[in-house]
């Protein structure tokens, strides 16, 4: 009644494909991209760091670098150097925009990942960015 399927499934067919190519988990991947958003996090608050310095941005800086090499196998993430000074109020507002919007990117994938110390520091920089402009959360 019914004919067998005759042809590889696409799953089999891929990799059989590529073969010798090293496959990354679902773990690794994660780590990839949470270093990702971590080093993207950290170089708005370096930014951040020119235009309005404060202790509590040099504080979460370290944390960041610390996070984002622990999750880079050790490798310290690389640091731009802050673009030309623009001290209006709007560019500020600018940053503070990304950098919560970064945080909440690393927050949603510390959270897959179960990573609590992570999900702390975003938390925590979700709310910090939210006081500066004044917005609740």
């Amino acid at each position: 009644m019914y004919e067998p399927i005759r042809t590889k499934s696409v799953h089999t067919v891929a990799e059989s494909a590529q073969p010798g190519l090293p496959r990354r988990t679902r773990e690794e991947e994660l780590d990839i991209r949470l270093a990702g958003h971590l080093t993207a996090l950290l170089t708005v608050t370096d930014e951040l760091r020119v235009l309005t310095p404060s202790a509590s941005l040099d504080a979460a800086a370290q944390e960041l670098a610390a996070h984002a090499g622990r999750l880079s196998g050790g490798r310290a993430p690389l640091r731009a150097e802050p673009s030309a000074v623009r001290d209006d109020a709007a560019h500020v507002a600018s940053l503070h925009a990304r950098a919560r919007t970064l945080a909440g990117n690393a927050l949603a994938v510390a959270t897959s990942r179960g990573d609590e110390a992570v999900t702390a520091l975003m938390t925590a920089r979700l709310a910090a960015h939210a006081d500066v402009e004044g917005v609740l959360v």
